[in-house]
C-alpha cells in the first residue's frame, strides 16, 4: 500500500470527533508548556522522595535558583528548618490523593532571605492512575503578608491606645473611635458614630479653640494644642489634641484624624505650680514675677490711654526687732494683717506685690499727679501705722516708701522698681514712717554714666581687666563640680575691682558684647591651658541678654571650639541672669537650643532675684538653676530668704532641674542647705575666686568639711 494510500486508511479510521482531539490535542499541550514557562508563580514538580523534577522561570524569579541548580535535588533545600514538618504532612495528603490548596508557609530564598509563600499542590498520577508525585504551584506573598501586618499592627495601635482617637469622614461625621475615647468622654462608640465632634465642645475656652483649629487643618492640614472638651457627665476636661487630614491620591480630604490625651490633673497640677510660682506663700499676694507681668502690662495701659501709673516701694521700719521679740510665727502674721490693710487702701485694679521679707510694691494706675500720689502714699502709711492686735500683742510700726511716677520717669519696667527703691532708701535716710519722690532728672548722672562708659572702653583696650575662678563642689561627696569664671577689673589707681562697680554701666552698651566675646575666648583658653597640664575642669560664664541675642552668638562660639578642639563642649556652661532682658524669649529658646546642639549647657543664674516668669524654666533649655547668694547668706536668720531658697529648690525638682547655691560662707548654711536636698554650692566658706594658675594648687589642698561629707540625706 502506497503512502498516500496510508495516510488515506489512517485518516479514513478516524471519525471527526477523533481528528479534532487530536489536532487541539497538540496545540493545548504547546499552550500549557508556553502558560508555566512565563508563570509569575513558582510551577515546580517533585518525586515522592522530595526531588524536584521540573521548574519554571517563575520559579527562579521567586527564589533564585535556575533548573540545572534545582532539578534533581531536594525540595528540602527550600524550606527552613523549622517548617520541614510542613513537607512530610503534605506528602501524606498527597499519597492520599488529595489536593491542598493555598496552604501558606516559608521558603527561603538562593540569597537566604525568607519568602512568605500560598502554596498549592495536587498529586501526579501515571497513566495507568498510581500518584507517582506532585505538582506544586507556589506563589509570592511576601507584601501582602507585610501589609496585613502593618495593618494588624495599625488595628492594634488603634484598639489599645492610651489615647483617645476618633476618625471623621470629610464632612466631619464621625466613623469610628477606639476604646480609649470611650474611657474617656464616656461615650460608647455606638452613641457617637455618624455625630459631629462638636457634640463635646465645652464653653471653658470658647469657640475660638476651634476657630484655630479650622484655620490650621485649611493651612497646613495639621494641628496640636489644648483644647477643652466636655465628658457625656457634663464634666469639661483638658485634652492635648492633635488633628491631621487624611487625603487621597489626588490630594482630596478623606478623613480627620484627632487624637488626644487627657491632660486635666496635668493642667490642674501646672495650675498649682503657676501659682505658687507667681503668688506669695505667706500672703498670697502677686510674687516679684508677677509684679513684672502687671507693671509690663500697666505700662502698655498708661502708654495707649496716656494715663500716668505710680510705682511704689515701701520697706517696714524695725521689722527685724519685731521677729527676734516677739519670733517668725508672730512676725508672719503682722506681714498678712498689713498685707490686707494695704490692699484695702488700694483699689481692685492696682496691684500690691510682696517681693521678699518686709518690702512690698504697688502698682498704680491712672494717677492724678504727684497731689494725689502722696494722697495715696499717706493712705498707706496709715494703714501702716496704726496700730495692730495680734495674739495679745499690741504692735507698732511704721513704713518707709519710694515712689517715682510713669511716664516722668520713662524708664522700663525694672529700673521704675530699682527708682521707687532708691527713693524709698532716701526716704529711711530722712528718718523713716514717710514717702519720698524719686527725682527724674538724671542729666547729672548721664554725665557721670558717659565718663565712666569711656573710662571702661579705655580700660578694656588696655586689657585692664581679668579673670578669676571660683570653684563648684558637692558637699556630700567633696567632688569639685567646676568652677565659675568671673570677671574683675584691675584698675591702676584703685586695684582690683568688682564686677558691680563696670558692669551695671555697660550692660546695655555695645561694649558689653566686646566684653562678652573677650571673657568667652578668655575662658576657654584657660581651659585650654589646664588640659595641657592634665586637669580637665568644666567652666560656666555669664553671658549678657544682649551678647546672646546676637545673631552671629553661635557662629562666634563654634569658631571658638574650633580654636581649641581639645575642650569638651560639655565643659562650658553658659548663664543667663535671671534679671536678664530677654526681647523674644522664642528667639533666645531657639538660640540656646543650637548652642546645645554644640553641646554646651545653660544655667539660670541669681534665680529669685529678678522679675522673670515661669517662661525661663518652662521655654528655656537651661539645666541648672542657681540660688542667689543674698537669699543664700541670710536664711539662717530670714525666715523669707529661708522660704525662696526652699521654693527654688522645690521647682527645681518639679522641673527636674540641677540646683546650685551661691554664697555659701559658713558650715552652718551648708549643713542647712544639705537638710533642704541641695548638694552643689560654691561660696567663700568653700573657696574665694582666685586667678586660673592657683587653681591646681587649690584642689591639691581642698578638705571638705566632715559636718558635710558625713550629713545625713533628708528624706523626700
Amino acid at each position: 500500500m502506497s503512502s498516500l494510500s496510508r495516510r488515506y486508511v489512517f485518516r479514513s479510521q478516524l471519525t471527526r470527533s477523533d481528528y479534532t482531539t487530536l489536532l487541539f490535542g497538540v496545540a493545548a499541550s504547546e499552550h500549557f508548556q508556553a502558560a508555566v514557562a512565563s508563570s509569575d508563580d513558582a510551577i515546580i514538580s517533585k518525586t515522592f522522595d522530595g526531588i524536584v523534577t521540573s521548574w519554571n522561570i517563575g520559579a527562579q524569579n521567586m527564589l533564585g535558583y535556575d533548573a540545572a541548580e534545582m532539578i534533581g535535588q531536594p525540595i528540602l533545600r527550600l524550606i527552613p528548618p523549622e517548617r520541614q514538618s510542613e513537607e512530610r504532612m503534605i506528602l501524606d495528603k498527597l499519597r492520599q490523593g488529595e489536593k491542598i490548596d493555598h496552604f501558606e508557609s516559608v521558603r527561603v530564598h538562593k540569597g537566604g532571605r525568607r519568602i512568605d509563600v500560598s502554596i498549592s499542590c495536587s498529586p501526579i498520577r501515571d497513566q495507568h492512575g498510581k500518584i507517582i508525585g506532585a505538582s506544586i504551584i507556589a506563589r509570592d506573598i511576601t507584601a501582602r503578608k507585610a501589609a496585613e501586618a502593618q495593618h494588624q499592627l495599625t488595628a492594634n495601635m488603634f484598639s489599645s491606645a492610651n489615647d483617645g482617637i476618633l476618625i471623621t469622614d470629610a464632612l466631619g461625621l464621625i466613623v469610628d473611635v477606639n476604646a480609649a475615647f470611650s474611657r474617656i468622654s464616656g461615650y460608647s462608640r455606638e452613641e457617637v458614630i455618624g455625630q459631629s465632634p462638636t457634640i463635646f465642645r465645652s464653653s471653658q475656652r470658647g469657640p475660638k479653640i476651634f476657630d484655630a483649629l479650622q484655620h490650621a487643618l485649611n493651612e497646613t492640614g495639621h494641628y496640636h494644642g489644648e483644647a477643652w472638651s466636655r465628658r457625656k457627665d457634663g464634666e469639661a476636661y483638658a485634652g492635648l489634641l492633635t488633628v491631621n487630614v487624611v487625603r487621597d491620591k489626588n490630594g482630596k480630604v478623606q478623613n480627620y484624624v484627632a487624637v488626644f490625651a487627657d491632660v486635666t490633673a496635668l493642667r490642674a497640677k501646672q495650675e498649682q505650680l503657676e501659682h505658687v510660682a507667681h503668688f506669695d506663700s505667706l500672703t498670697n499676694l502677686p510674687n516679684r514675677i508677677l509684679l513684672a507681668d502687671r507693671l509690663q502690662h500697666a505700662i502698655a495701659l498708661s502708654q495707649r490711654h496716656q494715663q500716668p501709673l505710680a510705682v511704689l516701694y515701701l520697706d517696714l521700719d524695725h521689722f527685724k526687732e519685731i521677729n527676734e521679740k516677739y519670733g517668725h510665727e508672730l512676725g508672719d502674721k503682722l506681714l498678712i494683717s498689713l498685707s490686707n490693710r494695704m490692699k484695702d487702701a488700694l483699689r481692685d485694679v492696682d496691684t500690691l506685690a510682696r517681693i521678699g521679707g518686709d518690702e512690698f510694691v504697688a502698682v498704680v494706675l491712672d494717677v492724678r499727679g504727684p497731689e494725689s500720689c502722696c494722697q495715696l502714699a499717706e493712705r498707706i502709711l496709715k494703714a501702716c501705722t496704726d496700730p495692730i492686735s495680734i495674739d495679745g500683742q499690741l504692735l507698732h510700726v511704721t513704713a518707709s516708701i519710694g515712689v517715682t511716677i510713669y511716664p516722668q520717669d520713662e524708664a522700663d519696667a525694672e529700673q521704675l522698681i530699682r527708682h521707687a527703691d532708691r527713693a524709698m532708701f532716701e526716704a529711711k535716710q530722712a528718718g523713716k514712717n514717710r514717702f519720698f519722690l524719686f527725682d527724674s532728672t538724671y542729666e547729672a548722672e548721664a554725665k557721670i554714666r558717659s565718663a565712666l562708659l569711656t573710662e571702661i572702653n579705655d580700660a578694656f583696650k588696655s586689657r585692664e581687666f581679668i579673670l578669676h575662678y571660683q570653684p563648684k563642689v558637692n558637699m556630700r561627696t567633696g567632688a569639685v563640680i567646676g568652677a565659675e569664671a568671673l570677671i574683675r577689673w584691675a584698675h591702676p589707681q584703685r586695684g582690683i575691682l568688682a564686677p558691680i562697680t563696670f558692669l551695671p554701666i555697660i550692660e546695655n552698651h555695645h561694649l558689653s558684647e566686646d566684653v562678652g566675646r573677650w571673657v568667652l575666648a578668655s575662658v576657654l583658653e584657660q581651659m585650654d591651658a589646664w588640659l595641657r597640664r592634665g586637669l580637665r575642669l568644666s567652666v560656666s560664664v555669664n553671658i549678657g541678654a544682649r551678647q546672646l541675642q546676637h545673631p552671629e552668638f553661635k557662629a562666634h562660639l563654634k569658631q571658638l571650639f574650633l580654636r581649641f578642639p581639645k575642650i569638651a563642649p560639655g565643659d562650658l556652661e553658659l548663664e543667663i541672669l535671671e534679671t536678664s532682658s530677654l526681647n523674644d524669649i522664642q528667639a533666645v529658646a531657639t538660640v540656646m537650643h543650637d548652642c546645645r546642639d554644640l553641646g554646651v549647657r545653660f544655667a539660670v543664674d541669681d534665680f529669685g532675684t529678678g522679675y522673670s516668669s515661669l517662661t525661663y524654666l518652662r521655654r528655656l533649655p537651661a539645666e541648672t538653676l542657681k540660688i542667689d547668694q543674698s537669699f543664700v547668706s541670710n536664711m539662717l536668720d530670714d525666715r523669707g530668704d529661708l522660704a525662696i531658697v526652699q521654693g527654688v529648690i522645690g521647682l527645681a525638682a518639679a522641673f527636674s532641674r540641677r540646683v546650685i547655691a551661691e554664697g555659701v560662707e559658713t558650715v552652718a548654711i551648708g549643713e542647712r542647705l544639705l537638710d533642704l536636698g541641695c548638694e552643689l554650692a560654691q561660696g567663700y566658706g568653700i573657696a574665694r575666686p582666685m586667678p586660673g594658675d592657683q587653681m591646681t594648687r587649690w584642689l591639691s589642698n581642698w578638705l571638705p568639711f566632715p559636718s558635710w561629707t558625713n550629713h545625713e540625706r533628708p528624706f523626700l
